[in-house]
């Protein structure tokens, strides 16, 4: 059965080991409907919400080309230092 995510809601992983927090958001990603999210990781410190928002919308944009993930982080250098990669399907937000 296909499941959505309603638009208002923000997934938050409950962890602030990188490795289980990806390991999260894909499996939220696998299980559910969900084109446009935003996922809170406002916790992690800078590289590891790098590594997460990277590595799970990397995922995310295998399986929605045309979606988008809306990131909240804690400082804009999450921002900065993601920015080369382009990945398109990404925003962040304090």
């Amino acid at each position: 059965m296909l499941q959505l995510l309603p638009q208002s809601d923000t997934l938050t992983p409950n962890t602030t080991n990188p490795n289980e927090a990806v390991e999260f958001i894909s499996s939220y990603i696998d299980k559910y409907h969900c084109e446009n999210m935003s996922v809170d990781i406002s916790c992690m410190n800078i590289l590891d919400a790098c590594y997460v928002s990277t590595t799970c919308s990397t995922k995310h944009y295998i399986k929605y080309p045309e979606g988008k993930i809306n990131w909240k982080i804690s400082s804009d250098l999450v921002k900065t230092f993601c920015k080369d990669l382009e990945l398109g399907n990404i925003t962040y937000n304090l």
